[in-house]
């Protein structure tokens, strides 16, 4: 888990400097920003981002903004818009003012000149690969540009025609003028706007030319009136350079930019290049498959809100980096489900069993509690009869010591119902079981002998009678090791072979085919499970929330 660096019970580092803030009168009223790209969907990183963000400005009486950051046109589009929104809104926040960076473009632009005009901004010629090379390493200074002493009539003129499109993607570009033998790489003349020749999703053709994030994101704070700019640690390198240009523009507000560590998760990969290629190349069913770590991913997997905000709150907001094992993910899950998700059975791999001293053509209905510990809950029928299901692997012929389940003059008792023996079993022509003959004890209804006799083993099953065939979907992490693409591998090549299992053979109560789409339930004795979009009431389909446990081996994928 990573350190929390917290001072009191709900408090971090970056809730202690609004704190002071506030009570240093550098701010009267808290106002925080979440600035995505849409360029792709959200991820389990940014709803860290959105907790901290949100959070503070509820907690501290102020306002949060949600602000697209649309500089790249060549990259956006309304559906991650539009995704966006719905993922915040889900993860329980509300913006209390809606903007975007294109809002402020022709200001942005009037300030770019503002800076041409004092010195501070010049167009350089220079092709790329060649400015790359001219802005050295971390161990010597870069090289002025030929194009730094341009005058400002000459620079604003280029300027305004690169605005009007006269010239060709690339030819040209706006950098600032600060200082190319600094030791922060920033800070050698970063480009402050490129020639674009592309269609904005809200400006259309009107810019030719577009800013640079570096450029736009501090401006368009200072416009908003930010208080505090929370980013991940990576911009702490950025600041001196969000500091330069509000230091050099007037702007109406003075915002302050704050690092804290992102959100790190082992077997899990959230670089949103590494993820648009997973969704573009078709290694999964899209942006919202349950083994993406995007919050539309983890929403259709059935992890509820409240489970990816307490998830949020116990890692913490940290200075530093860190990693968080996967487990903790899977234990909040689990600790929020246990309480509410209710019971039902579901038999996921099943294997024929046949009570042959019970009556052909009876059943009868049995009481099954819809969760052990809420009485409130309460109670539901289930249907036994002669003809029952129960799981292959609560069945072996030949079984090993300390194997309570089903096996030959084995006695078991079924959930609910009654004790059962099996008396022989049934191979099909390759020496498969597939079916078991048993028999039971009409006086253990319930699950209690009445001379007392004890089993060591409890199954769960459904009836052949009234049992809903349904396809289950076992997620496993996409990724089978820890640190996928570690010291400098092929992130592709760690992707885990077994991480997901298609069982369309399941058989589950009838109950469980009116399932809401995201409703959670727990498969008895299995594991915590959502109705998927994709299936029908004639065939529901079901997606593994999270085990029961974690003693499953996330390389192999095989559950414990």
């Amino acid at each position: 888990m990573a350190d929390t660096e917290t001072t009191e019970a709900g408090r971090d580092f970056v809730r202690d400097i609004v704190q002071a803030d506030l009570d240093a009168g550098r701010v009267q009223s808290v106002v925080t920003r979440f600035p995505p790209e849409p360029n792709g969907y959200l991820h389990i990183g940014h709803a860290k981002s959105i907790c901290l963000n949100f959070g503070i400005a509820t907690e501290f009486g102020g306002r949060s903004h949600l602000r697209f950051d649309d500089t790249n046109p060549v990259k956006e589009e309304q559906e991650f818009i539009d995704a966006i929104q719905r993922d915040v809104n889900w993860l329980g926040f509300q913006w209390d003012a809606l903007h975007h960076a294109s809002d402020y473009f022709e200001q942005l632009y009037e300030w770019a000149e503002h800076l041409i005009r004092t010195g501070h901004a010049y167009v350089d010629d220079t092709p790329p690969d060649q400015m790359r090379a001219q802005r050295g390493t971390l161990t010597e200074p870069g090289q002025n540009s030929p194009f730094r002493m341009r005058s400002v009539e000459e620079n604003l003129d280029l300027f305004r025609r690169m605005r009007a499109g006269e010239y060709p993607n690339g030819t040209r570009v706006l950098r600032a003028k600060i200082d190319m033998a600094s030791g922060n790489m920033n800070l050698r003349d970063p480009v402050l706007y490129r020639i674009l020749h592309a269609s904005h999703p809200r400006t259309g053709d009107a810019w030719k030319i577009y800013p640079t994030y570096d450029y736009a994101h501090g401006q368009s704070d200072a416009i908003e009136g930010i208080t505090h700019s929370i980013c991940t640690l990576e911009f702490e390198a950025h600041r001196p350079l969000y500091d330069w240009c509000l230091d050099n523009l007037p702007v109406p507000s003075r915002p302050r930019q704050y690092e804290f560590a992102r959100l790190n998760i082992t077997y899990t990969v959230l670089s949103k290049r590494v993820l648009t290629t997973l969704v573009r190349d078709g290694v999964v069913s899209g942006w919202d498959d349950p083994r993406m770590p995007t919050i539309a991913g983890i929403r259709r997997r059935g992890v509820p809100a409240v489970a990816l905000r307490e998830f949020v709150k116990r890692v913490g907001v940290a200075r530093a980096n860190s990693i968080v094992d996967m487990a903790l993910l899977d234990a909040t899950i689990r600790d929020t489900l246990n309480p509410v998700a209710p019971r039902r059975m579901a038999v996921l791999r099943p294997l024929k069993l046949v009570i042959e001293n019970y009556p052909e053509g009876q059943t009868e209905p049995l009481t099954a509690r819809n969760h052990p510990d809420n009485p409130e809950a309460g109670e539901r029928q289930v249907t036994f009869g002669r003809e029952l299901y129960v799981e292959r692997d609560d069945f072996m012929e030949n079984p090993p010591k300390k194997f309570y389940r089903l096996s030959p003059g084995k006695e078991v008792r079924l959930r609910y119902g009654f004790f059962v023996t099996c008396q022989s079993v049934v191979k099909d022509a390759a020496g498969e079981v597939v079916e078991l003959r048993c028999t039971y004890d009409p006086a253990s209804r319930g699950g209690n002998a009445p001379d007392g006799r004890k089993v060591q083993a409890t199954i769960h099953w459904v009836s052949a009678a009234d049992a809903v065939r349904a396809e289950v979907r076992l997620y496993n992490p996409l990724f089978n090791r820890p640190d996928p693409g570690a010291e400098g591998g092929d992130v592709m090549a760690d992707l885990n072979p077994d991480s997901v299992e298609v069982l369309r053979d399941a058989l589950v109560e009838p109950a469980l085919a009116s399932a809401m789409v995201g409703e959670a339930v727990q498969f008895e004795r299995q594991g915590y499970f959502c109705a998927d979009p994709d299936g029908t009431a004639e065939r529901p389909v079901f997606n593994r929330t999270v085990g029961l446990r974690d003693s499953w081996a996330k390389v192999s994928g095989k559950p414990g």
